[in-house]
């Protein structure tokens, strides 16, 4: 896991529309850098609905939210449609990002041991730099907590 204080590691990915973002399209703001496991899946769409409930607020705190998994662009696109999500859905089906970012990690599930992106949140603050890191996350109220966190 990469920690506060540390440079945020630069990406360029496909969002849903299959548009080219980085993470330097976003200096200047609050980058709200969630990862998820998997669209439509139970938790992750309860994290995402949480986030597109709050959307408002995050933008008037000039923050930007953005999700990234290992989705297709398509997947993201039926995701985003399906329950209104008006933020930036990334695709990184390489894992670029997910392993810069450290999130790609041993899970154990039933017994079972695999590897999958742990759900994780980074603030990246104005400049590019990590200001708080967020380690396996609950969906339900991780928007809420970073809002929290945001207005201090």
């Amino acid at each position: 896991m990469l920690e506060a204080g540390t440079k945020a590691p630069e990406f360029t990915l496909k969002d849903k529309d299959g548009n080219d973002v980085s993470l330097s399209d976003f200096r200047g703001k609050k980058v709200v850098l969630y990862f998820y496991p998997k669209d439509n899946t139970p938790g992750c769409t309860r994290q995402a609905c949480g986030f597109a409930s709050a959307y408002e607020e995050f933008k008037n705190i000039n923050a930007v939210v953005i999700g990234i998994s290992k989705d297709s662009t398509s997947s993201h696109e039926k995701f985003a449609a399906k329950y209104n999500l008006p933020f930036i859905l990334l695709s990184d089906q390489e894992r670029q990002a997910i392993e810069a970012y450290d999130v790609w990690q041993e899970k154990k599930n039933y017994g079972k041991v695999s590897m999958g992106v742990v759900r994780t949140t980074y603030i990246i603050d104005e400049d590019g730099v990590i200001e708080k890191v967020m380690k396996k996350v609950k969906p339900d109220t991780n928007a809420a907590e970073i809002l929290e966190y945001l207005r201090k």
